[in-house]
């Protein structure tokens, strides 16, 4: 039905391969084309993807591949992919990262310093949002915008050590099937924010409706705290529910986060921030762009950039078990 009842929706990509990306009108998945490098280290993935799926019941990061289709219009073939949205149908992202793990020092100097982060500080055009990006209502930001941000993940150690052990699990995977250059996707909702925002519409739908009745808006009553409750909480109960992730729901639930502000079985990537952590956010964090496999030109493009960069420079392109090894460092220092 999600992909039935309505025309998918065009989401303007940042990505660098050219895919393009569309979202079904309740926000529940995702769909991508894929380039043809992406559609043969699929075919290679899913035969190891699935049984790890199975053998993990259900708990991974790993994007949660539905189904793949060839579109052939006119001789020229397309594929696309279907994926489970990692964010919520009906809790809005306020700030976005796409997390690699790494800090290049091109072309300026390295900082030598930490930030308020914990992380070394560094620059690169790579891994920082550009001028353009920045203009966008939800930019995406990068490695160094969260670093100079200060921005940090607020979930407590208990969530933490859970939430590595599956990220651990994932990355060593990627690593054993040769796959690098992988991101961890991160959504943040602002629970305050969303509820002004919600009372902020609210109040201008009344004062349409008063227009509209010729009522005039100075005697308009105040919204009760109850309306203000149902406004902020955000739910969308007429989107349909989609099928369940394998185990998803039940690890949130162990992570404590069924507070009411989201359903887990619907929002599977979902973690609440900490209590007393100083601000009430939701956090929806899971890998994507699983499909770079390190072969020969990776290679040829790991050996160049050593040459030119030497081989202690942080650089993109290296060895699938160091990349696992350098991302899950980074991701582990941005989370309290």
């Amino acid at each position: 039905v999600s992909l039935t009842k309505s025309q998918p929706i065009a989401v303007e990509s940042t990505g660098r391969s050219g895919s393009k990306f569309y979202q079904s009108y309740d926000r529940l998945f995702i769909i991508k084309t894929l380039i043809s490098e992406e559609v043969e280290q699929m075919h290679v993935l899913l035969k190891e993807y699935h049984p790890y799926v199975v053998e993990r019941h259900g708990k991974t990061l790993l994007p949660q591949y539905l189904a793949m289709y060839r579109l052939t219009v006119e001789g020229a073939e397309t594929y696309l992919v279907v994926i489970r949205n990692i964010f919520s149908s009906h809790l809005n992202v306020h700030v976005k990262y796409d997390l690699k793990g790494y800090l290049s020092s091109k072309p300026r100097p390295l900082l030598k310093h930490r930030s308020s982060s914990g992380l070394v500080q560094g620059s690169t055009v790579d891994r920082e949002a550009s001028e353009k990006e920045r203009e966008k209502d939800i930019p995406t930001l990068k490695d160094n915008d969260l670093v100079k941000d200060g921005t940090k993940v607020h979930i407590g150690a208990d969530a933490k050590e859970r939430f590595l052990e599956l990220l651990t699990a994932d990355v060593n995977f990627l690593a054993q099937m040769n796959v690098m250059d992988y991101s961890l996707c991160l959504g943040i909702h602002d629970v305050e924010r969303a509820e002004q925002e919600a009372l902020e519409r609210e109040r201008a739908e009344a004062l349409m409706e008063e227009v509209d009745n010729g009522t005039g808006g100075s005697d308009a009553l105040p919204p009760s705290d109850e309306d203000e409750d149902s406004a902020g909480s955000g739910l969308a109960d007429a989107v349909p529910t989609p099928p369940d992730s394998p185990g998803g729901g039940r690890f949130r639930n162990e992570l404590g986060i069924a507070n009411g502000l989201f359903n887990p079985a619907r929002d599977i990537y979902a973690i609440g921030s900490l209590d007393g952590s100083g601000k009430k956010e939701v956090y929806f964090m899971a890998l994507v762009d699983v499909l770079t496999h390190y072969g020969v030109k990776k290679r040829t493009a790991q050996a160049a950039k050593t040459m030119k960069h030497g081989a202690g420079a942080e650089i993109s392109t290296v060895h699938p078990e160091q990349y696992a090894k350098r991302f899950l460092d980074f991701i582990s220092k941005a989370i309290d």
